[in-house]
């Protein structure tokens, strides 16, 4: 069901071709953050257009421009086809299917477009750049099928549909309304583009949805794995682990930056519990297992390949993806049209994939404490089976932990790369895909189940510790008073669905990560 875009929060966005930022993406594509072209942009814009128009009448050759496209690239077009060649490129590359993806991706999609074309080295004219801001900030949001896109020459098929619209044909949505594409730019007062030579092609010819989903998707993994410490906090404490794991010495010697900060950050959560100090002395059990003991392993281990997709992802928002390039439009020497392959996906395929690798560890290790916890077979730590308020007579917590197992299975799946496997397309010439926007969609997919099993790892550890008579850490506590202000408590059976939802809205608003301190 469509539905208005919000009002714009925060400042607005300027697009003076610098690197947007991952906060700025997700500002402009759930926030209704509006976008501004100053004047300097307009005029390196121009300025890269005077140097295609210079080399067309110069009688050069330039490929999607005045040739076909992919495999026709050899097929010369004369210049009374020129707009027909760029109005039926976007026609005829329309070709996804599917459910449509979210508003707030196609905004971000659409946002990075504008961004890299304002760069300069694309080669239209300013009111396609200008069309597509008025876009964004008029709320005229177009109707994109999910599925369409190798990631090789750019996300050809899901930018085509976007472009569609500001050639007022297609669909979109405006005001919460789905409509023609052309009845919502004329309600949003705004005229569809006609295009010129190579303006069809600089439109499609880039990695901006694979580029929208991996920043939309690092900000939904930074709230999912703050509460994934908060959620490995209150397990601790939960089960009346030990805290010796988390000496400093110890992850000092393992040389590992990340797992000595997931270390310090579930230290700091800890800090003022009094469960901790009250089993340290004659407690039998030697070892925690290794879901406890080693959780600043794995969480560490999840962060670096999470900071490395994130540098990756950070330099993309400031790229350049489309083809042919235009360089020398500055004044510098050697004005040219480079054709390259800049629109290539890969970089960003491999990261999306390693996210969902590292959401896998994230929630494999959470779906362990839940089992231990729920088993309630430690007898130095006597929790009723399943958490229930009544076992036997009443199942609590028991099918939880066959919804974080269901879960993980999945995410299992979802970790199989997309990048590794290869389908050539356009009869050879783009013989080698990225495949990113499946990698992409596997993420985002992966994103939804990790919060969910993190969810059940906070509903479950609130149920033990409200069974348990002495106060967790500080911080922990606050997260328990954030909990129940929403989760009652468990005092009979009831569907644990609603409870689950409602943690997964706080850790999507970022009501766990507020509680941590990120040692440096």
């Amino acid at each position: 069901m469509p539905t208005p875009m919000p009002t714009p929060a925060g400042p607005s966005i300027t697009l003076d071709g610098e690197p947007l930022t991952i906060e700025q993406v997700e500002r402009l594509a759930r926030n209704g953050a509006r976008v501004v072209i100053p004047q300097e942009t307009i005029g390196r814009v121009e300025a890269s257009r005077s140097v295609v128009e210079k080399a067309m009448a110069e009688g050069r050759t330039i490929y999607g421009v005045n040739t076909g496209f992919g495999s026709l690239a050899n097929t010369r077009v004369g210049a009374e086809d020129l707009r027909a060649l760029q109005l039926n490129l976007i026609r005829s590359h329309a070709a996804c299917v599917g459910d449509p993806l979210p508003s707030h991706t196609v905004r971000a999609m659409m946002g990075l477009l504008c961004a890299s074309l304002c760069r300069g080295h694309s080669g239209v004219r300013p009111v396609v750049v200008e069309t597509l801001a008025a876009m964004l900030n008029e709320g005229v949001t177009p109707i994109v099928p999910a599925t369409g896109s190798v990631g090789a020459s750019g996300d050809l098929a899901p930018l085509a549909h976007a472009v569609l619209v500001a050639l007022g044909e297609g669909e979109a949505e405006l005001e919460g309304m789905r409509m023609l594409g052309g009845d919502a730019m004329q309600q949003a007062g705004i005229d569809p583009i006609h295009l010129e030579a190579k303006e069809g092609l600089a439109l499609i010819n880039g990695t901006h949805l694979m580029a929208a989903r991996a920043a939309l998707a690092l900000s939904a993994i930074e709230r999912c794995l703050g509460a994934a410490f908060v959620a490995t906090g209150l397990a601790i404490d939960a089960a009346k682990a030990t805290d010796s794991f988390l000496d400093p010495r110890v992850h000092a010697v393992r040389n590992q930056p990340n797992q000595a900060k997931a270390a310090a950050i579930i230290r700091d959560l800890l800090a003022g519990s009094e469960t901790l100090p009250s089993h340290r002395v004659d407690d039998p059990r030697v070892q925690d297992p290794y879901s406890y003991r080693c959780a600043p392993v794995v969480l560490g281990a999840a962060m670096d390949l999470i900071d490395a997709a994130r540098a990756v992802v950070e330099r993309e928002l400031g790229a350049v993806t489309d083809n042919p390039l235009v360089f020398g439009h500055d004044g510098s020497e050697g004005a040219d049209v480079v054709s390259a392959g800049n629109f290539h996906g890969m970089p960003l395929a491999v990261q999306l994939d390693t996210m969902s690798i590292a959401l896998c560890h994230v929630a494999g290790i959470a779906e362990r404490r839940v089992f231990q916890l729920i088993a309630a077979r430690d007898p130095e730590n006597p929790l009723t089976p399943y958490l229930s308020p009544k076992p036997g007579t009443q199942s609590g917590l028991m099918i939880t932990q066959y919804t974080a197992a269901a879960c993980v299975n999945e995410l299992q799946s979802l970790a199989n790369p997309a990048s590794v496997s290869n389908i050539p397309t356009c009869a050879g010439m783009e013989d080698y895909n990225s495949f990113g926007p499946t990698s992409a969609a596997q993420l985002n997919r992966a994103v939804d189940l990790a919060h969910w099993v993190i969810a059940i790892e906070i509903l479950c550890c609130c149920a033990a510790l409200d069974q348990h008579p002495l106060k967790t850490g500080r911080r922990l506590e606050q997260a328990r008073r954030i909990v129940r202000e929403t989760v009652p408590p468990l005092t009979e059976d009831r569907s644990p669905s609603p409870d689950i939802e409602a943690i997964v809205s706080l850790i999507r608003a970022g009501a766990f990560l507020n509680l941590i301190d990120h040692p440096e």
